[in-house]
């Protein structure tokens, strides 16, 4: 039975709400977190006062290790996250997120770590979702070219015959194909775990999470997330700005579920060593979710605006299938959309973080 975690990222968005379901079942929680520009008084906002605290890097193999001493399960939240701003934010995603990871690991490794360890994942790292062409069956379309999306035809077509496609729900064994620098190193941390599983025995689970959102998302910064990023728009004033024609369909997962998620994974009585989504399995429109978020605020707010933009690094539709979390952990969604996003419309935010921030988000 589990009875003491440590948190990586454990301060951050998501690592907070996890610390919090942890603490609400029982367990004992280590949360170690880099803190950038952070005062402790700031983070005491946010982190439960029964959660332990150690200030730190996780690329540093000794604090790491010092932070693991009588744990029994890790869960790894601590990343970089976002699709980020340009390439020059590549260094720092593989520092903080493969770098991270690694040495995490290795202070696992020489702690004689035998526990359970749970990663923060991502559904970036299937690149886009799963297709049904009419003629060929279930294709995977490749990366959309810069003429197309600059013309406005977001829609990718079938690779075989250039036809409409038509998503559906992507599932844990489709193929891995990450499409930015964000998804490579989400790609690589699964690999990392897993190669590390092999060598060492230690469980590894990998919650791939959907676009997460609620309190304590940080506001005002480009690498929290699409849902941060309308709201504090409207926070601010102005109204959300959506890229391409809004239709883009995602799956948006409540943080207190993905925090209920990670519970499970971490007290389940048997170890479940391989992927699951974490998501509601009720897709919706990136659309759809900035007029909900602006809903609440009236005729004070101002109404979202499809600017036709575009980033190379995005993908068109991308939502799960959350059956096997279901089946093996037990888990479903219990927030819904309307509700979930009617209390997020007007739930506090943090203070924007340094971009390299302990908070993981889809």
């Amino acid at each position: 039975m589990v009875k003491r975690v440590l948190i990586t990222g454990g301060a951050g968005f998501i690592g907070s709400h996890v610390a919090d379901a942890l603490l609400a079942a029982g367990i004992e929680v280590i949360a170690l977190d880099l803190l950038p520009g952070s005062s402790r008084e700031k983070v005491q906002e946010h982190l439960h006062p029964d959660a332990e605290l150690v200030r730190g890097d996780i690329r540093d193999v000794r604090t790491v290790r010092r932070a693991l001493r009588g744990v029994d399960a890790v869960s790894h939240q601590a990343s970089m996250v976002g699709l980020g701003v340009d390439l020059g934010d590549l260094t720092r995603y593989a520092s903080h997120n493969d770098l991270g990871t690694a040495a995490l690991l290795e202070a696992m490794h020489r702690a004689s770590f035998r526990g359970r360890l749970v990663l923060a994942s991502s559904m970036v790292v299937y690149g886009e979702g799963r297709y049904r062409c009419q003629m060929h069956g279930v294709v995977r379309p490749g990366p959309r070219p810069r003429e197309r999306l600059a013309a406005g035809a977001f829609e990718p077509g079938c690779p075989n015959c250039g036809r409409d496609l038509v998503p559906e729900p992507v599932e844990e064994d489709a193929p891995l194909d990450p499409r930015n620098v964000y998804a490579a190193t989400k790609v690589h941390q699964e690999h990392l775990c897993a190669s590390f599983a092999r060598g060492s025995g230690v469980s590894v689970t990998m919650l791939r999470y959907h676009n997460v959102y609620g309190p304590r998302m940080p506001r005002g910064t480009p690498y929290a997330g699409v849902a941060s990023i309308f709201r504090s728009a409207i926070e601010d004033g102005r109204p959300p700005r959506i890229f391409e024609d809004g239709r883009q369909l995602r799956d948006f997962v409540h943080v207190e579920d993905v925090a209920r998620a990670n519970v499970l994974a971490l007290s389940a009585d048997r170890a479940v060593a391989r992927a699951f989504n974490v998501a509601s399995g009720s897709p919706r429109t990136v659309g759809e979710m900035a007029s909900a978020i602006s809903a609440p605020y009236g005729r004070d707010a101002s109404g979202p605006i499809v600017t036709g933009e575009f980033r190379l690094g995005d993908v068109r539709h991308i939502f799960a299938s959350p059956r096997r979390a279901q089946r093996e952990l037990g888990f479903r969604a219990d927030i819904g959309f309307e509700e979930g996003m009617r209390s997020f419309a007007t739930a506090p935010l943090r203070g924007s973080p340094d971009t390299a921030t302990s908070v993981t988000s889809a």
